[in-house]
This record gives structure tokens, C-alpha cells and sequence, in this order.
């Protein structure tokens, strides 16, 4: 198989270990995959023995959609002392984000597909959620889809974080530009504001996103969701990402919608949230507390960039 450069250049597709950076003779690129999850996208890198300093510039340089390799954030696959992989995750503006659930799902199967792990039961570990335990669903020799413990979700208005100390932070008032709102605060690792709104497939989400993520109310800023409940099992559900603006899936995002909508009443501990992208399936499960995850991933393509 080839993967050509941006000059036309064939370049032979080789395996690279951690620290091998670059393929002999074609001078200072990256190989990179893209992948997505439900269409939530990413440039995904694996050789790197630790965060480039340069991250977040490459992360605006290459998600730009129009001069750029175009996606919703830049992973980095980097070695753990604590799990299998460690991922890390920078927005398309340049901003680290501490949890990614479509994220994982892509690097799950980037290092089984990879040959870099051969088991169906792996962990990886992110910055803002801790070591997560995944199970890969495996057909024809490849990942089809991936189940992940997205872990405990954190109620806590403060820990969140919100300005609201109560816990929990359950259809609170918020007021962005003259417009009343109630939200419901999660934290699946990183924050989210869920919102119910009448038809959340049309709504509005330009328009209220950037406002509401930028709100006093959340000092670090907030992942929006805007809900609307179709029955105990199903929920339309549309984000604006805090650092990515709208995108057509959020894996973290899901897990808070299912998360709000057991504490508002609104559905059962199981449910299926419908996303732009596609559709995942949710568990907040009771015995142990934890939140698991199940939806595809893909590869798009593959390439190398300077």
C-alpha cells in the first residue's frame, strides 16, 4: 500500500515505534491516520514518546479545514506507565482536552488493528478521566465497535467545574444574551451543560453555543448539549464542544445527556442518544455507578504532512 505526500511523492506505509518520528528520506513530516467516530474527527498520530511541544500550533495548523488536513482535534498515542496507551487530545483551536470519547474509540482501534495490542480487553489512560478499561468487539481481524468504561460521572457543581454549589446541578437557570435556559452540570472528565430543548435536531446551535460556552457560570468553559427526549430509550441529542465548536458527535457528551437524563427523570439507566453523526448506546450503570459507552470507529484515510 501507498500513502502519498502533499509533493506526490510515493512513500512506502511502514510500522513505527514509539520515538521513530519520521520515515527515512522524505526530511521532517508526520504520518498520520484519520479516523472518526460517528463523524466526530480526528488526525490521529502514533510514534511519539511524549507530547510534542509543538502540539497545539500543529493542532490549528492541521485541523483547518481549508488549508489543512481538516478535523475536530489532533490525537497523540503515547506510551502509559499505567495502562496500555495514553491519549491525548488537542482541539482544533488549540486547546488540550482532558477526555474524548470518540477519541478513544478511534485509538482503540488504531492499536489493535496496528498490531500493537492483541487483546479484546485494553486500557487507555487520559488526562482528565484516569485509566479507562475498553472492550473491543472484533470482526474479520479488525475493530468493529468499542465499548468503553467512561468511569464515574461527577455531580459536584464545583468539581464540574460550575459556579453553582450544589450537587447535583440539576435544571439550574442560565441566561445568555436575554434567553432563559435550565441546564443539568456533569463532568464525565471533562464539563458539560445539558439542555432541554423542544427539537434539539433544528435548533439553533450556532447561535447559543459559543454563548452558553463561554459563560461566567463555567470558569474552564463547557461542552453544550441540547436534548430533546423522543422516549424512556431514546434521545436526539445536538453539541456545540468546548475548543471544536459543532461537531457531529461527542462521545463524553452522550454519556452527560444519558447521565442528565436519569436525574431529570426523563429516561431509564439505558438509552440510545441519536447524534448528527450516528447513533450511541449509554449505560449509567447502578451497581457500580459507572457510565459505559458502546459506538463505531473508522478509518478515513492515511497520509504523511510536514
Amino acid at each position: 500500500m501507498l500513502n502519498m505526500n502533499f509533493y506526490g511523492n510515493p512513500v512506502e506505509e511502514q510500522e513505527y515505534s514509539f520515538g521513530s518520528r519520521l520515515p527515512k528520506g522524505v526530511g521532517k513530516i508526520m504520518e498520520f491516520t484519520k479516523m472518526h467516530g460517528l463523524g466526530n474527527d480526528f488526525i490521529v498520530v502514533f510514534g511519539e514518546k511524549e507530547l510534542p511541544a509543538d502540539a497545539a500550533e500543529l493542532a490549528v495548523k492541521w485541523c483547518n479545514r481549508f488549508f489543512g488536513i481538516g478535523a475536530d482535534g489532533l490525537v497523540y498515542i503515547l506510551p502509559s506507565e499505567k495502562a496500555d496507551f495514553q491519549m491525548r487530545i488537542m482541539n482544533s483551536d488549540g486547546s488540550e482536552a482532558e477526555q474524548c470519547g470518540n477519541a478513544i474509540r478511534c485509538v482503540s482501534k488504531y492499536v489493535y488493528d496496528h498490531g500493537h495490542v492483541n487483546q479484546e480487553q485494553i486500557t487507555i489512560e487520559t488526562i482528565g478521566a484516569g485509566v479507562q478499561p475498553v472492550s473491543l468487539n472484533i470482526r474479520d481481524g479488525k475493530v468493529e465497535t468499542v465499548r468503553v468504561d467512561m468511569g464515574e460521572p461527577i455531580l459536584n457543581g464545583l468539581q464540574v467545574p460550575t459556579t453553582v454549589d450544589a450537587n447535583p446541578v440539576v435544571d439550574h437557570y442560565i441566561e445568555a444574551n436575554g434567553h432563559a435556559f435550565k441546564f443539568t452540570a456533569v463532568s464525565m472528565g471533562n464539563p458539560h451543560a445539558v439542555i432541554y430543548v423542544d427539537d434539539a435536531v433544528n435548533f439553533d446551535l450556532t447561535t447559543w453555543g459559543p454563548l452558553l460556552e463561554v459563560h461566567p457560570m463555567f470558569p474552564k468553559k463547557i461542552n453544550v448539549e441540547f436534548a430533546t427526549v423522543r422516549d424512556r430509550g431514546y434521545v436526539d441529542m445536538r453539541v456545540w464542544e468546548r475548543g471544536a465548536g459543532p461537531t457531529l458527535a461527542c462521545g463524553t457528551g452522550a454519556c452527560a445527556t444519558l447521565v442528565s437524563s436519569v436525574l431529570n427523570g426523563h429516561t431509564d439507566r439505558t438509552a440510545v442518544i441519536s447524534l448528527k453523526g450516528g447513533d450511541l448506546h449509554i449505560e449509567w450503570n447502578e451497581a457500580d455507578n459507572h457510565v459505559y459507552m458502546t459506538g463505531p470507529a473508522e478509518v478515513v484515510f492515511k497520509g504523511i504532512t510536514s
